[in-house]
């Protein structure tokens, strides 16, 4: 069965960080690309960030700059590093595992809100 987890959302000032963490079970972990995905109240989910297991990265504009994700293939986890964080960085963020069409999995989400 596989799994995804996602930890370290919460509640956080403006210019402040937080990292969020995933942990991925019952998948081949290190074949596959993982991503970040964002979904904010009364939009589309979005991504934002992605690493190939090959580890090269990609980056949505509006984080570029203040966000870094990374992964550990031996633990099975992938990270995001969230900098210089916003008000409009709030949103569900979403871990996902994707290797084709039919191997594309979701985690449940963790919250983060940016907010004085």
């Amino acid at each position: 069965q596989v799994q995804l987890v996602e930890s370290g959302g919460g509640l956080v000032q403006p210019g402040g960080s937080l990292r969020l963490d995933c942990a991925a079970s019952g998948i081949f972990f290190s074949i596959y690309t993982m991503g970040w995905y964002r979904q904010a109240p009364g939009k589309q989910r979005e991504l934002v960030a992605a690493i190939t297991s090959g580890a090269l990265t990609s980056y949505a504009d509006f984080v570029k700059g203040r966000f870094t994700i990374s992964r550990d293939n031996v633990k099975g986890m992938v990270y995001l590093q969230m900098n210089s964080l916003k008000p409009e960085d709030t949103a569900v963020y979403y871990c996902n595992a994707k290797r084709s069409v039919l191997e594309n999995h979701w985690g449940q989400g963790t919250p983060v809100t940016v907010s004085s």
